[in-house]
């Protein structure tokens, strides 16, 4: 049961994932019903009852009574679908159609054994009408003449077609609109399951923990901007809300930066971080900028550093506003500048350094990057697989820098894990509790 509730959350989850998908898949299927309602109006079917003489149905009652076939009835329906009667009432069918679609719109029955019904079925209710007012006119004299198969018989139009009956448009848009969403539904939930299983990029803390054996230190939403407009504005107006800052700081304690409470934030001298994230990870670059706003807002004079990138356009919008003059807005405890090569770097004069390194994921080289006291790597939710995640951690060992902790970006709201918990201790299921026996009132004294 355990099992199945897991797969049933997973599935709920990738569901959720890829809510615009199931979302746009519905939109098609009510778009796609209501275009076929819309050109395949409902058929509307209109019957005209003719009476035959009652004297000439005598023999067909009395043959029913004794359990035998009607004759009588059964030829007068074949007679009034016949291609002499058809033929005839081609004239005044609405609208024109040939011979063997006229056949095909038409139902010939019997309510009685002397009442023939003829019923016409078009997609105009005046239509529908008329062939079957036609095609019971012609039968009328077609029976009642001497050419008559089996001899003249005097009918009646008992009542003519007079309305048609059948779905209106709109109830028929209605449903085929209904039936056009369920079949999105169904077709948005297999495509996202499909699309959700064979990703590989990591989203849960404890997965992503679990790709390099790192544990998450912090997670927090990220600003991400788009232009050095908005980067400026978040070197002068991130403030982070209670929870997250609170976060922040616990993470700047555990890599050992910053005090142990808010009240005693000072940091310990000299102190760098680097915040290695990936090129593809547009989201994951706010993390070193956000750490060093937020540090700066303790009072700690913070340096952030935007070094040598394995990609510069990555870091092209970034680079372009720390360039840029310092504001009045930006607080005074923060500084940020470039740096353009890895040697000669002159030692900035800030008790706090951030430096912001992106790597390709698929290839990196970390060596090329600016060089900290302790590495962090920063990761979004959802934007790399344990692959690359991998590789960076390899890289940044290669070079002599071990992983010191996680940052992750956007995570997922629904995602219950913390990403703290080695693997190898991380239990893989809950434990259920064990029932005590032999043991009395004595031992809880």
């Amino acid at each position: 049961m355990s099992q199945q509730a897991l797969d049933l959350r997973t599935s709920l989850h990738l569901v959720r994932r890829h809510k615009f998908l199931v979302g746009g898949a519905i939109l098609l299927g009510i778009v796609g019903g209501g275009g076929y309602a819309t050109l395949h109006p409902p058929m509307l079917t209109s019957t005209a009852l003719v009476v035959l003489p009652q004297s000439a149905a005598q023999s067909a009652a009395a043959a029913n009574a004794n359990g035998s076939p009607d004759p009588f009835t059964a030829t007068q329906e074949v007679i009034a679908g016949s291609n002499d009667v058809l033929t005839a009432a081609l004239p005044d069918v609405r609208p024109v159609v040939p011979l063997p679609e006229l056949r095909q719109e038409l139902q010939i029955g019997s309510l009685t054994p002397y009442v023939i019904s003829i019923t016409a079925k078009s997609k105009v209710a005046d239509d529908a009408e008329t062939t079957a007012n036609a095609v019971a006119r012609s039968y009328i004299h077609y029976i009642g003449s001497a050419n008559s198969a089996v001899g003249r018989v005097t009918a009646q139009l008992l009542e003519p077609a007079t309305s048609a009956a059948g779905p209106t448009p709109t109830k028929q848009l209605l449903i085929y609109g209904l039936l056009g969403g369920v079949a999105g539904t169904l077709i948005g939930l297999i495509l996202a399951l499909a699309i959700g299983r064979r990703d590989r990029r990591l989203r849960g803390r404890d997965e992503i923990a679990d790709s390099i054996g790192v544990s998450v230190l912090l997670s927090v939403p990220a600003e991400s901007p788009r232009d050095a407009a908005g980067w400026t504005k978040l070197f002068q107006e991130y403030q982070p809300g209670a929870v997250d800052a609170w976060r922040l700081h616990k993470a700047l304690h555990s890599l050992g930066l910053i005090g142990v409470t808010p009240a005693d934030s000072k940091a310990a001298s000299g102190s760098s971080v680097g915040v290695l994230s990936l090129v593809s990870d547009r989201n994951a670059l706010a993390l070193g900028p956000q750490l060093a706003v937020f540090a700066a807002s303790l009072g700690i004079k913070t340096a952030l550093i935007v070094g040598p990138q394995q990609d510069t356009n990555a870091t092209a919008v970034l680079r372009a506003a720390c360039a840029a003059p310092t504001t009045p807005q930006r607080s005074r405890y923060l500084q940020v500048s470039v740096v353009d090569r890895l040697d000669g770097v002159t030692a900035p004069d800030a008790a706090l350094t951030v430096v912001v390194a992106v790597v390709d994921g698929q290839n990196p080289e970390v060596a090329g990057t600016l060089r900290a006291a302790v590495t962090v790597l920063g990761v979004s939710a959802g934007a790399a697989t344990a692959g690359q995640l991998a590789r960076v951690a390899a890289s940044a060992a290669a070079d002599g820098r071990d992983i010191a902790g996680i940052l992750v970006a956007d995570p997922d709201p629904a995602d219950p894990t913390t990403g703290r918990l080695p693997e190898v201790i991380r239990p893989s299921q809950a434990k259920m509790p064990t029932r005590m026996t032999g043991t009395s009132t004595e031992a809880w004294r």
